[in-house]
Parts: structure tokens; C-alpha cells; sequence
């Protein structure tokens, strides 16, 4: 599975320069691309509405948050979207292809698994990063 260019720009500027909040991306052609990006003033929920409800997607996240201690914090998701009524020949690619396609984005975070919107709600998110 090869993994364009575009994608690790693209979340070198999410990491570094902090130009977008969200990015999501999907497999096409046995590539890995850039299906969109969000705004840094975009939300958790305009980035939920942004993931297909029967495709699988691979996201990145840039979550700010503050921690007990009173601290601004940003903690960068990796997030598997395969909503249990996607193919499962889509979910089989997308659950092999991830790790390697992990390990091209060097600054995750943290990992989330999720098959329904509430495996991936803004509190689920708030307790990982924390």
C-alpha cells in the first residue's frame, strides 16, 4: 500500500505549523490520499460529520485541551473509522494497511479504534488525552 506525498506534508503542517485541525484520509487506487482537511477553527463535531457514515477512513486529529493541572495541551489522534455497515472487504484493507500507514506519520499520539460515532465521542477523546 503506498502512501502519497500529500499525506505527510499535510500532517507535517497539522504537527508543526498547526494549519489544520482534522485530516482525513482514505484508500483509492492502493494509495493512501488525502480525502480533506479542516480549518484550525473547525470542531470535533464538524470533523465527526466530516467521516462517512458507511466508509471506512483513517483520521488525524489535532485535540487541544486542558489538563487538571490547568495547562493548554494539544495531543495529536490517530483515529480508524470502520463503521460496522461498511464492506467488509473495505474494512479487511483498511485494518491491514494501518500500521503501516501509521508509521509514516511520525508524531501520533494516540490511537483510537472506532465502528460507531460513540467509540469516538469528544469525551472518550478528553479521557485518552489526559
Amino acid at each position: 500500500m503506498a502512501v502519497s506525498d500529500e499525506c505527510k506534508l499535510k500532517f507535517s503542517e497539522l504537527k508543526t505549523k498547526r494549519n489544520y485541525r482534522f485530516i482525513i484520509f482514505k484508500i483509492e487506487n492502493q494509495e493512501v490520499v488525502v480525502e480533506k482537511v479542516g480549518s484550525p477553527d473547525e470542531t470535533y463535531e464538524d470533523f465527526n460529520e466530516s467521516l462517512p457514515a458507511d466508509e471506512c477512513r483513517y483520521a488525524v486529529y489535532d485535540f487541544d485541551f486542558i489538563t487538571n493541572e490547568n495547562c493548554q495541551k494539544s495531543k495529536i489522534f490517530f483515529i480508524a473509522w470502520a463503521p460496522d455497515i461498511s464492506k467488509v472487504r473495505s474494512k479487511m484493507v483498511y485494518a491491514s494497511s494501518k500500521d503501516r500507514f501509521k508509521r509514516e506519520l511520525d508524531g501520533i499520539q494516540v490511537e483510537l479504534q472506532a465502528t460507531d460515532p460513540s467509540e469516538m465521542s469528544i469525551d472518550i477523546v478528553k479521557g485518552r488525552a489526559l
